[in-house]
């Protein structure tokens, strides 16, 4: 089959991203070609699949957007596919990929009127609207069941088109089998690093600084006693801007206490293997990969209710769940007690026992099938569609 793939931006480290790059190579692997259309590519090119730049431009993101979307849609009359599948919400995609949350939830609840007479709002909205509205036959692939009322709700979205994947985490993030083997590997690890043996290694990892409630956790740093804040290292691993998170650690009075890797780094199985926690207090999150995947590595996690995996965490018994509406000072709270409760060996095995169950790994094998059923129905629609004679 031909495969057409659509992302507004590629960067090696996003989640939506690195989905990306697991359902592509994967759909080669099985024999199809595919075919990805960005506006920028930042990063390697895949292995055997085309890639396809739009050469659109715009002041604003959603006008860029807009005409991106015009491009593809001109680009696929002249070439088409089999079936286009949109990491992102735009018009003309026959199965989106729900990474991101509600957009006129986060509208209607979290902005003002003034917000939703803007044309940034009517663009983002017709988007949403493009590929949630009754009737329009959008296949939806969900990674959580955390905004799905929200587009029923709002868009009259009919049950039977989603589909709901399990976790996709890669097998590298799963800590050894045997005790020993990890044991050494966090200490050539944590060598390397130049951690001490006192030192607690706090980690979040994720793009999106803002989103994934970044300053929570350096008011939460703050906060802690001196006796345990001295000991705590915060790596701060992702793409994003780091700038006013550095400048808000400084005016903290923590900056020695937080490293800021704001390229992001490709050694994120080592730095899971050196931890001693990980945390994601965010604002808005689909599902948290990065909750899983420090579960599976051994490491006691801290997160908000509101992420989609946060559930993972309080069945697994692997750390502590923060409720929403968030509490600064609850989180505070249960920051501290993430770093020294007596809980944490027990925390630490759930997670490495989470790491057997197949089902955590398998979300790339079961998007494909689901791909591929779409595709064929798709075919078998135009096969059955009357001619112009008819």
């Amino acid at each position: 089959m031909k495969l057409a793939f659509c992302i507004f931006k590629y960067f090696p480290f996003g989640g939506i991203q690195r989905d990306l790059r697991k359902l592509a190579s994967a759909c080669v692997l099985r024999g199809h070609e595919v075919r990805i259309y960005t506006i920028r590519w930042n990063g390697p090119k895949l292995e055997d699949l085309e890639v396809r730049i739009a050469s659109v431009k715009a002041i604003t993101n959603h006008t860029l957007y807009e005409r991106f979307a015009d491009w593809v849609r001109d680009d696929l009359q002249r070439d088409p596919v089999d079936l286009v599948i949109g990491m992102n919400k735009m018009p003309g995609l026959d199965v989106y990929y729900a990474g991101d949350s509600c957009f006129e939830e986060k509208a209607q609840n979290q902005r003002g009127v003034l917000y939703r007479l803007m044309p940034r709002y009517r663009s983002f909205r017709n988007a949403e609207n493009a590929v949630f509205t009754a009737g329009a036959g959008t296949q939806i692939l969900t990674i959580s069941d955390t905004y799905t009322p929200h587009f029923r709700h709002f868009y009259g979205t009919e049950p039977q088109r989603f589909h709901r994947l399990p976790p996709g985490i890669e097998r590298d993030r799963a800590a050894a089998p045997d005790a020993e083997d990890r044991s050494r590997r966090r200490a050539e690890v944590r060598s390397r690093l130049g951690l001490t043996d006192d030192q607690l290694l706090l980690l979040f990892i994720g793009s999106g600084f803002i989103k994934k409630g970044l300053d929570r956790v350096l008011l939460a740093l703050k906060a802690c006693p001196e006796e345990l804040s001295s000991h705590i290292l915060l790596y701060v691993v992702g793409k994003d801007n780091a700038e006013p998170f550095r400048r808000m650690a400084l005016r903290l009075g923590i900056s020695s206490r937080v490293q800021f890797f704001a390229d992001g780094r490709d050694d994120v199985p080592d730095l899971l293997a050196a931890g001693d926690a990980a945390v994601l207090p965010a604002y808005d999150e689909n599902a948290g990969m990065v909750i899983l995947e420090a579960m599976v590595a051994g490491l006691p996690v801290l997160a908000t209710a509101n992420c989609g995996y946060a559930h993972y965490i309080s069945e697994a018994g692997a750390g502590i769940v923060t409720p929403v509406p968030f509490q600064q000072a609850t989180f505070e709270a249960d920051l501290h007690a993430l770093l020294t409760s007596d809980k944490r060996g027990a925390w630490r095995e759930a997670g490495i026992r989470l790491s057997q169950q197949q089902e955590i790994y398998s979300l790339t094998d079961v998007a494909i099938a689901l791909i591929e059923r779409f595709a064929t129905a798709k075919a078998g629609k135009r096969d059955e569609a009357p001619g112009p004679c008819a």
